[in-house]
């Protein structure tokens, strides 16, 4: 071996270390070289990447993809496969040696050696989408493990609704130190816990590195201890014992908790980086490279696999395809109806039903006209909604009766009630984001959940990744604005709706009255590629849309709610609770004779999605155009002086600082949000 002396590491790599491994158990060695080699000549051709996890936690995939998981690249998305993630996803070319060793169609040679380019489905960290295999999206360290707490829940739920002939599978966890010291993981850890989901393996690559050097600079965590506490079933065994690490899996599936395996490895293992920070990253020297190669007793060239070690990889899969065969017989035994019903939830279509019962509801309430929030409008679209969707699973971080996401017939999800749709997440907004996007990801579930519209803040990452990866999560974010009141500032979101509206492939719906709410309920349930948040009040809203219409106007993103009369003069666009104000402004313009179009909102990006002749007749140009909302103006300009407005001719109602503790009538008052001051706007801009 060569020297690591410009990394830092002045000592020699003791040769005979490798060599007892090798000689140990040779046939392994070199399927496990395999995936360090690739990784090696990977970083190397494209300069970049982290090299050092994939060459320590080698052994730990070789055993469990060998003698475990149940998987068939030739059916890469069958659904009771078993789920592998890794959450420490800068290790990527781990998972991309793992899917072109064992024969992934998409997962060519080509791609490895296109590592990290343009055009390639080998991403620096793995893209769900990208290519059949990747179960997940896991750059953000600590979403993999907390993605994996949402693929074992739906795993449970699905066994509960189809038995366990249709549904039974593992979901198996790679994580770093970096996923655990992310708080994220904390969250994910407890719920599993409680939940005892005794069909989760969490690996823990125990290397001691991180970027910065040793973990103990950072951090002195106890991890097992961490994972004991929480519920767990821990085992701690050398990373690089094949034995070991079989007979650890083993005994995690046989015990009725969830499991956490810590794996003691060497990071960049047999290079001269190893075991130091300088290992992570780009291993990328030649020379170094070339040594590290000899150390394993691999004489090949660059991305050059021997076809018997191939082979070897390959036939890991045939316990799967068999275990599929299998599966599909049973499959194709069930009742037409229940398979009708699985191959709908996991194409994500909803029922024929939800149409008719969403514009019967809608007909009920125009006629009605109650007087209530958007929490409880969302409440009772749900309870139609649900007896009809047994994909449907609910929860809340902890807000459950402020949220209003739970309905009378979904009964809770426990470790004794796997049939409950309904799940206590705790005040663990961030966890639960990261788990509906694994529920979504795993199949057959709509996931659902609340918290007050101000802990977006402490969702987003997740959130983020909702949209990232194109999955179809519903946010029920109620207590939308300073109309929640006395709670104060701290809880009264001013920035969020402009920060999620920022946020590419997600529909933002803010809805009026119950009308508009069940119209985004409907768009929500029938999305298959874009995530949705429901911005909702606290305080009751009469019903604005009073004559019924079939057709879901909220999916035009906006819609003319009352024209004026008279001359067009001015044209008053509001969102959610501030369409009732710009109702009572066009009351007292029209008074004036001065004539007021209100144009709602629910939706900005459906509205920029429809054609320009249709944004053109509900803005037309010309009249003023006055935006009421209670946020911050941040995006408004597109509509207020976009789209043939001028700036000259617009005006903003709304939030121009932080709220304040008080009751929600007067805030409105104070910070100016009224019928009144959108008048006088109106005026002032006509001269």
């Amino acid at each position: 071996m060569t020297s690591g002396e410009e990394f830092g590491y002045t000592d020699r790599i003791d040769p005979l270390d490798i060599a007892a491994l090798r000689a140990a158990h040779p046939d392994h060695w070199m399927r496990a070289a395999a995936i360090r080699t690739l990784t090696l000549d990977a970083v190397a051709a494209a300069n970049s990447g982290h090299s050092g996890m994939p060459m320590g936690m080698a052994d730990v995939a070789t055993v469990l993809f060998q003698n475990h998981l149940r998987f068939d690249p030739k059916a890469p998305n069958w659904p009771d496969r078993d789920r592998f993630i890794l959450s420490a996803g800068h290790g990527s070319m781990l998972l991309y040696s793992l899917l072109h060793l064992t024969g992934y169609e998409d997962m060519t040679l080509q791609q490895l050696k296109d590592f990290r380019q343009w055009g390639a489905k080998t991403a620096g960290h793995p893209e769900y989408g990208h290519a059949t295999g990747i179960e997940t999206t896991t750059g953000p360290l600590g979403q993999g493990i907390a993605n994996a707490v949402g693929f074992a829940i739906a795993e449970e739920a699905l066994r509960a609704q189809y038995g366990k002939t249709i549904i039974n599978h593992y979901t198996y966890v790679i994580a770093g130190d970096g996923c655990l010291m992310e708080g994220i993981s904390q969250e994910a850890i407890a719920l599993a816990g409680m939940q005892q989901l005794s069909q989760l393996v969490v690996f823990f690559d125990d290397n001691g590195i991180t970027i910065d050097g040793k973990v103990s600079i950072a951090d002195i965590t106890d991890q097992p201890a961490r994972f004991a506490a929480s519920g767990w079933h821990v085992q701690s065994i050398d990373g690089h014992d094949p034995v070991a690490i079989d007979a650890a899996i083993t005994a995690a599936k046989a015990d009725p908790r969830p499991s956490m395996i810590a794996c003691k490895t060497h990071i960049a293992l047999g290079h001269a980086a190893q075991d130091t920070s300088k290992g992570h990253g780009a291993l990328t020297d030649a020379a170094q490279l070339a040594a590290a190669k000899e150390s394993y007793g691999w004489p090949y060239g660059p991305f050059e696999i021997p076809a018997e070690i191939k082979s070897q990889w390959e036939a890991m899969g045939a316990p799967g395809a068999k275990a599929r065969a299998e599966w599909e017989a049973r499959f194709a035994a069930l009742p037409q109806g229940r398979q009708d019903r699985f191959n709908r939830a996991f194409a994500m279509e909803a029922p024929k039903a939800l149409s008719a019962r969403i514009r019967a509801l809608k007909k009920q309430v125009s006629e009605s006209q109650p007087s209530v929030a958007t929490r409880k409008s969302s409440e009772m679209v749900l309870e139609v909604i649900n007896p009809i969707m047994p994909e449907t699973l609910g929860g809340s971080a902890d807000l459950t009766g402020s949220n209003n996401t739970k309905t009378s017939d979904l009964g809770v999800f426990t470790p004794d009630n796997r049939k409950g749709r309904y799940i206590h997440f705790g005040v663990r907004e961030h966890g639960m984001a990261a788990a509906m996007n694994g529920m979504a990801l795993h199949g057959g579930i709509r996931p659902y959940g609340g918290t007050f519209m101000c802990f977006t803040d402490y969702a987003r990452g997740a959130m983020r990744l909702s949209a990232l990866m194109k999955a179809p999560v519903v946010y029920v974010m109620t207590h939308d604005s300073i109309g929640l009141g006395e709670d104060g500032p701290t809880h009264q979101p001013v920035e969020h709706l402009a920060m999620l509206r920022a946020t590419p492939n997600t529909h933002v719906f803010r809805p009026a009255d119950t009308v508009e709410t069940a119209e985004a309920w409907e768009l929500a349930l029938t999305s298959t590629t874009t995530p949705s948040v429901l911005a909702l009040s606290r305080q009751n809203l009469p019903t604005v849309r009073t004559e019924h219409k079939s057709k879901n106007l909220t999916a035009q993103g906006a819609y003319v709610l009352a024209e004026a009369e008279g001359k067009r003069q001015a044209i008053l666009m509001a969102t959610g609770s501030e369409v009732e104000v710009a109702l009572a402004a066009r009351a007292l313009l029209q008074a004036e004779g001065i004539g007021t179009r209100v144009v709602s909102m629910p939706c900005w990006e459906l509205f920029e999605d429809q054609p320009q002749t249709y944004r053109r007749r509900v803005l037309p140009p010309g009249p003023v155009r006055v935006a009421v909302e209670a946020g911050i103006r941040f995006g408004w300009d597109r509509w207020l002086f976009g789209e043939g407005g001028k700036r000259e001719k617009s005006g903003f109602i709304g939030m121009h600082d932080f709220g304040a503790s008080a009751p929600a009538e007067e805030l409105f008052e104070q910070m100016g949000i009224t019928a009144a001051a959108t008048a006088d706007k109106v005026k002032s801009l006509l001269g």
